[in-house]
């Protein structure tokens, strides 16, 4: 069983800063590929950023040259630095881990979420 806790979530202006953490346990994190998905209520969950188990990366065009994620495989931690904020990014985040099984197949986790606010 995997665990992932978001943190870092809070109120901020409008292009402020922010940067969310999440640890996980329960695996070889060196192995999983990461991402961070946001959801507005009422609306789908939406890809932000991923980051796979060789430190490739892609991103959402709406945050393009603004966010950042980044792992630390000796920490079990993925980080997403957000640079100037817009009222748009209000959302709650989502931490993901895909981690890979028996025979090929993979699995997805999902932690508990962090709401960020961005006010105009």
């Amino acid at each position: 069983q995997v665990q992932l806790v978001e943190s870092g979530g809070g109120l901020v202006q409008a292009e402020g800063s922010l940067r969310l953490s999440c640890a996980a346990s329960g695996s070889d994190f060196s192995l999983n590929d990461m991402a961070w998905y946001r959801q507005i209520p009422g609306k789908e969950r939406d890809l932000v950023a991923r980051i796979t188990n060789r430190g490739i990366t892609n991103y959402a065009d709406s945050v393009k040259g603004r966010f950042t994620i980044s792992r630390d495989d000796a920490k079990s931690m993925v980080y997403l630095q957000m640079n100037n904020l817009k009222p748009e990014d209000t959302a709650v985040y989502y931490c993901h881990a895909t981690v890979p099984m028996i025979a090929d197949y993979t699995y997805d986790y999902w932690g508990q979420g962090t709401q960020v606010t961005v006010s105009s």
